[in-house]
């Protein structure tokens, strides 16, 4: 289907799963061109690669040998709007339109392809596995969810494709997307009510996970996390279904294990293979179940247990996923795309674990008012988990405002005392004045574009305080 096409149209070019693809394609010899609402460093990252990004929704800067419907196939996000005037243009014009996920199901229809679903982990599972497969030489593409801080990039290629090429995903559920996939081996990390928008309450959620696991091929695999229930006849399908877990007994166990600062280390025990003190640097113990199925994924593709081990060992993790931003004696900076309320809770209680008795100042930013209004409850008990509280406003992403809803609604169910809502400006300022031992900042919308600011602010604060220590020390 894709053969027929010397061109590729993107509607939505900046979104992470989207640039992926369009940096697949701009290697595999197609011209792509896109539109996005706002530049950002990823776009620019796109551009430099020779990829056309325009900005404005304007039908007149559609370049006109992207014109002709025969050549040209136009890929679009569920995020645009439905108002949108170029992609109206191409629908009144009869070009082949498809959502991304199932441009990436027609690419991986044909390959061994290994997809990640879950609400929560995808990103971290499918890029820790995406590492160890092309740690060990084997050839390996991978669509990602985030930049990976090891290569630069949210996509993986092969240096030799052939038959034996892996293909690592993420299976999305955000508009059922991954009803598109049909994987050899599938993982599901968990299962929690979210995208409510869409699937309107729990049960259709769970139904729509299940209706995943039916897109498995024939004698694949399932690796399914402990505990998440899909019903009694989810075992008597035509794959083969394995359950991993942390400290439980389970097909493929995490045990022994020690949180640190500077690395989580455990073992990996199975019922032929153990692998002893397992270092990890990216901290977590949600990491850790990440690491423990990526781990048996890596296992079945043979992969020896000591190139996994080394794998693992130097493996530096995604952007915005319990990223380091800065490390002093006196000071730590951590930033984290979580969104949902489970994704918060675990977060912070690992951060909790590795600096027990530190005070952890977190600066939370909503994403989206439908979520924020699902979950007010969630939200409120997972953010009672830090010392101090910092709330910014919601971020909309792709939605309108929802009257009555906004921060203050979380605010007021928050349980600690020390809690406030800012605008961005008044972060810095904060920051600046009040003394703060752990910093960590948590969401999936623009505040992730004010981590560099904050990180270079405090790292200044830092210095500032060394220097000011050594002059005192200096005088006495």
């Amino acid at each position: 289907m894709l053969e027929k096409f010397k061109n590729i149209y993107f509607v939505g070019i900046g979104g992470i799963g989207m640039s992926a693809l369009a940096r697949w394609f701009n290697t595999h010899q197609y011209q792509v061109v896109g539109y996005d609402r706002t530049a950002t460093p990823l776009t620019d990252q796109l551009q430099q690669e020779g990829i056309t990004i325009h900005f404005e929704d304007d039908t007149d800067l559609i370049p006109a040998s992207f014109r002709d419907p025969a050549t040209t196939l136009v890929v679009y996000t569920p995020a645009i709007p439905k108002t949108h005037q170029q992609l109206n243009f191409f629908q009144s014009q009869n070009f082949q339109i498809k959502k991304r996920a199932e441009v990436l199901g027609f690419l991986t229809r044909d390959r061994f392809t290994v997809a990640v679903a879950g609400t929560h982990g995808k990103t971290s599972t499918s890029s820790m596995i995406a590492h160890i497969i092309h740690y060990a030489k084997k050839n390996c593409t991978a669509f990602l969810g985030g930049i990976l801080q090891d290569y630069e990039s949210n996509l993986i290629l092969s240096e030799k494709p052939d038959k034996e090429t892996v293909v690592v995903v993420e299976a999305d559920e955000f508009d059922r997307s991954f009803l598109h996939l049909h994987p050899n081996i599938a993982i599901l990390n968990s299962i929690d009510a979210d995208h409510l928008d869409i699937y309107n309450d729990e049960q259709s959620v769970v139904n729509a996970y299940l209706a995943f696991t039916q897109k498995i091929k024939a004698n694949g695999r399932l690796f399914i996390k402990k505990d998440l229930d899909l019903g009694p006849n989810l075992r008597k399908n035509q794959f083969s279904v394995k359950d991993f877990a942390l400290e439980q007994v389970a097909d493929y166990q995490a045990q022994a294990i020690k949180a640190r600062p500077e690395a989580f280390e455990f073992d990996f025990v199975s019922e032929n293979i153990t692998i002893k003190n397992i270092q990890l640097k990216v901290p977590g113990f949600h990491n850790i179940a990440n690491a423990t199925v990526s781990i048996a994924t890596a296992l079945e593709l043979g992969i020896k247990p000591d190139k996994i081990k080394e794998a693992l060992a130097v493996y530096k993790g995604v952007k915005r996923r319990f990223e380091y931003i800065l490390q002093e004696d006196n000071i730590t900076y951590i930033d984290d795309y979580a969104h949902h309320p489970t994704e918060i809770e675990v977060f912070l209680q690992s951060v909790k674990a590795m600096f027990p008795s530190k005070k952890i100042t977190a600066i939370f930013q909503p994403h989206l008012f439908t979520r924020t209004r699902d979950f007010l409850e969630g939200f409120a008990e997972s953010l009672s988990l830090a010392d101090q509280l910092i709330l910014l406003d919601i971020y909309p992403a792709r939605e309108l405002p929802i009257a009555g809803v906004n921060s203050q609604l979380i605010l007021d169910k928050v349980s600690i005392e020390d809690k406030r809502l800012c605008s961005k400006e008044e972060i810095y300022t904060f920051l600046e004045k009040n003394h703060t031992e752990v910093v960590v900042t948590i969401g999936a919308g623009d505040i992730g574009r004010m981590v560099e600011n904050i990180g270079t602010l405090l790292k200044q604060r830092y210095v500032r305080q060394e220097t000011e220590k050594d002059e005192k020390q200096v005088k006495i």
